[in-house]
């Protein structure tokens, strides 16, 4: 029987190694993989090019990768949160490169990399910075650039609850950027606050299908996910 459940968060980012794409699953602390952040850190992998939303605040979410020096580049929408004072002296320091992307256009790169697509056309920063590099193609007299699809080596993935063949639910906003990134990377680890067996969840209700998900982990209680 498919039992994608593992005992221990570093054996779900087992074979993550130097110079590994990641994607970040979360919105803030919601849908936030803690105790998966914290075992990257404890297994050591550096030089990381990490896709997420934010750069986590104080020595929280992505900024304990940060402040463990294991960061190369962050690809994000919201690097300067408040709260991301790790983040931000790593930058002004040059420790580590920064990939701006509008909100929007992160998750449609994201959604274009699970479904296999070669990009899109966006309006959003056409004659900016964010243009720099970047193809333009004009339709019906208007600029559009043409954005590339994102996919990872590794997501590190957050749910409020699982079966054993890695079928999720997600919690309210803990659904976020869970989902699409579930779809987009090679290896899909997720922790999550309850594990059922086959058969217990209502297919009906299931937001991410277990064909996507790789291994599965139970948070530990003190990362348990909150209300929101």
């Amino acid at each position: 029987m498919i039992n994608k459940y593992l005992e221990s968060h570093a054996a779900a980012v087992a074979g993550l190694t130097d110079g590994c794409s990641v994607m970040v699953g979360g919105f803030g602390s919601a849908g936030l993989p803690t105790g998966l952040l914290e075992a990257v850190v404890d297994q050591g992998a550096r030089d990381l090019v990490v896709i997420s939303n934010n750069a986590g605040y104080d020595r929280q979410g992505v900024a304990m990768l940060i402040a463990a020096g294991r960061v190369r580049k962050l690809i994000c929408s919201y690097p300067l949160t408040a709260g991301a004072t790790v983040f931000r002296d790593a930058y002004r320091d040059k420790s580590v490169e920064l990939e701006l992307v509008p909100q929007g256009t992160f998750a449609e790169r994201i959604r274009c990399g699970g479904a296999g697509l070669g990009g899109f056309l966006s309006p959003i920063g056409v004659r900016t910075m964010l243009a720099e590099g970047k193809s333009t193609h004009r339709v019906d007299g208007r600029d559009y650039l043409i954005e590339l699809p994102l996919r990872a080596d590794f997501a590190l993935l957050r749910a409020r609850t699982a079966d054993r063949y890695g079928n999720l639910i997600y919690h309210l906003t803990g659904r976020n950027f869970n989902p699409v990134m579930a779809t987009a990377a090679e290896l899909v680890a997720v922790e999550v606050d309850e594990l059922l067996e086959p058969g217990a969840l209502d297919p009906e209700v299931v937001v991410t299908p277990g064909i996507f998900i790789d291994r599965i982990v139970l948070a530990h209680s003190s990362t348990s996910q909150e209300s929101t």
